[in-house]
């Protein structure tokens, strides 16, 4: 059964249940690389010290939307909701004989067997949420004890940012010593403008620092909020401009925590190929960049 949360929590709208089919062709190999799976709540609870309540969306249903869009592996980011309890992003993962990978929340207590379980399971990196309604900035002191456990496995750091954390978490940016993924262009505000002090702070990272990847998805929280989210395509375009070799695109469904317009997958894949019309470029964002990062020991 569900566990009760300590606390009032917001609900969650589910995702559009009528993804249009893209007119865009995805090339064979394509990866959503941030996507998540919820519940069934039944199966899999959610944490009861969450700061959100989503409507279930199993792994099931992630991967009819798949087939719609066109795509053949995915990443599964572990999300706050479910905690630190694996079990949903695992299972999913082993469902797929092979085609997804995770990144996993984990506790600062975790220990060697566990990470090693992680490994087996295809998890490849761990999620730190610094954004406010999710909680706000980690304990700094775990975070950089987990960063030094995860190196030997291979693993990645995807941070969760708020526009102004690209500021304010300057020093933490430059002591990672592992690859590290800045997830939804780091939610700058396009209604800011190209020129916005946090946005050019993430293209000088990411220009300076080899380690440093950025995954151009979630243009519902980057965009003012109106479908088809077409003002968050100059942010990204900027971004792979400055090196293609490090960018990633996932949906993000489900989609929590959106108060705006509920996207259509469907649309997302097309407006991704707004945002990257060169049919090679799109091939190595889709294809060949995840493969390096999540199944590189295949490839």
């Amino acid at each position: 059964m569900n566990v009760p949360a300590k606390n009032p929590l917001r609900g969650c709208l589910p995702p559009d249940p009528n993804p249009i089919e893209p007119a865009l062709v995805l090339p064979p190999g394509a990866c959503d690389a941030h996507c998540h799976v919820f519940g069934p709540a039944d199966r899999f609870p959610y944490s009861a010290d969450r700061s959100y309540t989503p409507p279930d969306a199993p792994v099931e249903n992630l991967r009819r939307l798949h087939a719609r869009l066109g795509i053949s592996r995915a990443v599964i980011v572990h999300a706050s909701c479910h905690g630190t309890q694996m079990d949903v992003t695992l299972d999913a993962i082993a469902s797929s004989e092979g085609a997804y990978r995770g990144v996993a929340c984990v506790e600062g207590s975790v220990n060697d067997a566990e990470l090693a379980r992680l490994h087996a399971g295809g998890i490849r990196g761990i999620r730190f949420n610094f954004v406010k309604h999710l909680g706000g900035v980690p304990d700094l002191d775990v975070f950089h004890r987990l960063v030094a456990r995860i190196k030997p496995l291979g693993w990645h750091v995807v941070l969760h940012f708020d526009a102004e954390d690209i500021l304010t978490q300057h020093d933490l940016l430059g002591r990672i010593d592992v690859p590290f993924i800045i997830d939804h262009m780091g939610r700058v505000k396009a209604a800011d403008g190209l020129e916005q002090r946090p946005f050019q702070s993430l293209l000088d990272l990411f220009r300076r620092n080899p380690l440093a990847w950025v995954k151009v998805c979630g243009a519902e929280r980057v965009s003012v909020g109106k479908r088809p989210f077409r003002d968050a395509v100059p942010f990204a375009q900027a971004l792979i401009a400055v090196d293609s070799n490090r960018i990633l695109w996932g949906t993000d469904w489900p989609h929590p925590n959106i108060t705006k317009d509920m996207p259509n997958d469907g649309e997302l894949v097309d407006l991704f190929g707004e945002i990257c019309p060169d049919a090679a470029l799109r091939r190595r964002i889709l294809v060949d960049n995840p493969t390096r990062m999540y199944w590189g020991e295949q490839s």
